[in-house]
């Protein structure tokens, strides 16, 4: 089985952002002739707010940054998936309104006081 990086996605408008970061992946599928490299959960709304989970295959994740190469390295974060999340935040931001990301296991378990 492939190890996938979960993220959670809280978005305003679930239609728009949904959209561009299927569009913005499928891009990046395209680039690396990847295929069904991510899955998309259905949202729930709750606060305003539509929550989803983004399943991304770190395979996936590891092309763009050999295609990238040093510019990967210097997006903003500490680790591979923290500057995944920056360049994806990056290339949707223009296109979905108001949106924010996270890795989903960091969520859970700063949520119970766990590091």
């Amino acid at each position: 089985m492939e190890s996938k990086l979960n993220i959670n996605v809280s978005a305003v408008d679930y239609d728009k952002t949904s959209k561009a970061l299927t569009q913005q992946l499928i891009l990046l599928e395209e680039m690396v002739h990847g295929k069904d490299d991510f899955v998309m959960t259905d949202s729930e709304f709750a606060f305003g707010w539509h929550f989803f989970v983004l399943s991304v295959n770190r395979t996936l994740i590891q092309k763009l940054e050999s295609i990238m190469g040093a510019d990967f390295q210097k997006l903003k974060g500490r680790g591979t998936d923290k500057k995944f999340l920056t360049w994806l935040t990056k290339n949707v931001e223009n296109k979905s309104p108001r949106f924010k990301v996270a890795i989903k296991e960091e969520m859970e378990s700063s949520k119970f006081g766990i590091f």
